[in-house]
Formats: C-alpha cells, structure tokens, sequence
C-alpha cells in the first residue's frame, strides 16, 4: 500500500496523554503524521516529515482520530416515525415500539437488511466514524438473529448479539421459556458472528436473574458481555454488569451512588490488573425521547471511565452523527468539550476493549479526521454543521 503523509497540520489531538497540550487530548501543533499499510508510522513536526507517496496538505486544520461508535442498532427494517411525532406531542417513552420494529426486520429480504445497514454504515463514515458497533435485536428468532449478525459483520467486526432485546410478542406469556431460546439454540446460531453479547435489563424487559442467566450463557462461549442499563429508570443492569465484568454498560441515565461506586471501583481495580467497565452515554436517546440527560459530570468527577455513542436505531435516537452526540454531551451532560471528544474516540475504544484506535500513535490504525475547523473545539461550538472534510479509515482516504 503506498505510504501517505498528512501535513500541515494545525492541531493534533493524539489522546496521549502527557504528550502534548490538553491533559488526556495530547495536543500536538504544525505536525505531520505518516502512514503505511493501514497504520500510523510516524507523528513529528512538519518541516521534519519525511518524504511519501502522497500527501494531504490539511492546511492548518484540526485532525483528529477517527470517532468511535461502541452502541448502534444497524440491522432493521422499516421506520417509526410516527412514534417520534407523537413522543414530540407529549406521549412517553416506553420502549415498546422495539415489537413494531421486529415485525418489519422480520419481514424484510437480506437485500432489504444489507441495503440499510451499509447505507447507514456509509453516513457515519462520512460524518468521521471510522470504527463502529452494531447489535442484532430486531429478529428476536434463531435465523433472524443469526442472519441480521452475519450482515452485520460484512461491514464491521464489533457484533453484538442482542436476543434479549426484549420478549417478543409470541412468548409474551411464557418469558422463562424466551430465556431459555436465547441461552440455547439462538445463542449457539448467533455465537460464531458475534464478539459480544448485550441485553436490555430493564422493566418491560429482563429482569436481573434471566439477564444474568443470558451474559453467563454467553461469556460460557467467549463472547464478550455488554449491557443495556439503568435507561428508563434505577434498576440492577449496572451492578450486575461490573459484577460480570462487562466491558461496557449503555444509557445510565439513572444511577444511585451505589452505582456510580461500583463503576469506579473498576476503574481502581484496573491498576490490579483488572478491567473497567465504562458507562457509555446516549445522549441522542435522550433527545429524542424527551428524557433526563445522564449526568456525566457526576461520573467523570467519580473517576469513571465514559463513552459516548450514539445508538443509532429506529425507534429511540435515528442519528448516526457523533458530532451531534458530543454537542449535546457539552451543552446537556456537563462535559467539557475535551472530555466529550476524549469519550467519543478513546472512550469509545474503551469500550471495545481496543487499544489500537481511538488514539493517534504509531502503531495504531490509521483511522483520523480533517476538520474544516482549526479546532476541535468547534464541534461543540458549531452543532449541526457538517465540520468533517475528510475522513482516512485504515489509511484510505474516503
């Protein structure tokens, strides 16, 4: 693959942290980076790159790494538009349009699937997500589940198997016997597509025992365990998530101090060698469902470790825009515009349990962002503008 050599650059946020200006950001200014074979090589001053087969001159332009998208439901059928509008003109938010969408999926083509999941692939690309998640949830069957997984992983390698979305409507009176689907043939469908698996421990949803029955049912095969947590109200999703050592827990839009503790703790407990559990935020849930915002000043103040993500999905937050996210993280969650770009790259990789994107060092894949903004700042500062001028994604321009 030729090499590339991005140049001219006016602010480079690393997220190395000690490397540079910004605390955790680590700011570097009028560099250059190189890259070959998908990776990042070199980082250093401009007058001191060295030659490449190509060259992007970002004329003194913010670049960033490439955002991170660690919760998104992809793989659907159909809109719910009509919920949107009647949740703007006072009706709650339930949950319960997930049934609505499962109907749709179910009923929809591979073609049909494949055609939303990579056009919705490509929006987030364009607006400068290099990396992201996507779920099953919307089959709620064994091949609907397993089929939604494989077109999934066409187009990235972070999958989540999400049969305990919610019960579907044919087992509405037998949930003991939903559970036990998904511990058993839908899991065994679904495992070999997936690295993760992810339920909704929520009222309406799973309650505690089967949620943990499910993710032990998973971690049994290897996959990774994520959790639906704490969205509609208190409840056991984040405790019982840091009690499996789950990778991430998602909403957390009502926490006691219980909660907020436990995530912390696993923050400490990393130094031990252990593993964080980061509490990733969705504010476009929030935003579109006319909820309280999760308090993230709250959790960054407590030391935890926190994402940001969009949950691109039909019904609760149809955004793809991880800008949009981290303004409304800044004007609504109580984030600083550092700590919100910070959530949305290397938190995001957290996550993941990745090391090698969210972050621009050498050795890490080359996934960055050229912003027509002279800095990062502007993407708090200028919500709804489309700031992304080009995006590279394993080195390739896009």
């Amino acid at each position: 693959m030729p090499s590339l050599l991005v140049d001219n650059i006016g602010e480079l946020v690393t997220n190395e942290a000690g490397r540079g200006e910004g605390g955790p950001l680590g700011i570097r200014r009028r560099v250059a980076v190189l890259v070959e074979d998908g990776e990042v090589v070199w980082i250093g001053p401009t007058a001191d790159a060295p030659a490449a087969d190509h060259r992007i001159d970002a004329v003194g332009s913010a670049v960033l790494p490439g955002f991170v998208d660690s919760h998104a439901h992809l793989v659907f059928a159909g809109d719910r538009a009509a919920e949107f509008a009647a949740r703007m003109a006072g009706e709650p938010y339930t949950g319960g349009g997930i049934r609505t969408t499962v109907g749709a999926t179910r009923a929809a083509s591979d073609g049909e699937l494949r055609a939303t999941v990579r056009r919705l692939r490509a929006e987030a690309l364009r607006q400068g997500t290099t990396t992201i998640e996507i779920k099953s949830g919307y089959g709620l069957t064994v091949v609907d589940e397993a089929r939604s997984l494989r077109i999934a992983a066409e187009v990235s390698a972070e999958t989540t198997f999400l049969g305990a979305h919610v019960v579907p409507a044919e087992y509405a009176t037998r949930p003991d016997d939903y559970v036990s689907l998904v511990c058993g043939p839908m899991l065994a469908a679904a495992a070999p597509h997936a690295r993760w698996i992810d339920v909704f421990c929520e009222r309406g949803a799973f309650d505690a025992d089967h949620t943990r029955a499910i993710l032990t049912c998973g971690q049994a095969v290897g996959l990774g365990v994520r959790v639906h947590a704490n969205q509609l109200g208190p409840g056991p999703g984040v405790q019982l998530g840091v009690e499996l050592g789950a990778a991430s827990v998602d909403h957390c839009t009502h926490l006691t101090d219980a909660d907020v503790d436990a995530l912390a703790s696993t923050r400490v407990g990393e130094e031990d060698g252990g593993t964080t559990t980061v509490a990733t935020l969705l504010p476009g849930a929030e935003f579109s469902t006319r909820s309280p915002y999760p308090d993230a000043r709250r959790l960054l103040d407590a030391g935890v470790t926190v994402a940001l993500a969009t949950d691109c999905n039909p019904g609760s937050s149809y955004t793809s825009s991880m800008p949009f996210c981290i303004a409304l993280a800044v004007r609504e969650m109580g984030m600083t515009p550092a700590e919100a770009l910070w959530a949305a790259t290397a938190g995001g990789a957290r996550a993941l349990r990745r090391d090698d994107i969210g972050v621009l060092r050498p050795g890490a894949r080359a996934d960055l962002i050229i912003l027509d903004a002279p800095s990062h700042l502007h993407l708090a500062y200028r919500p709804g503008v489309p700031l992304v001028r080009q995006v590279l994604h394993n080195g390739v321009p896009r």
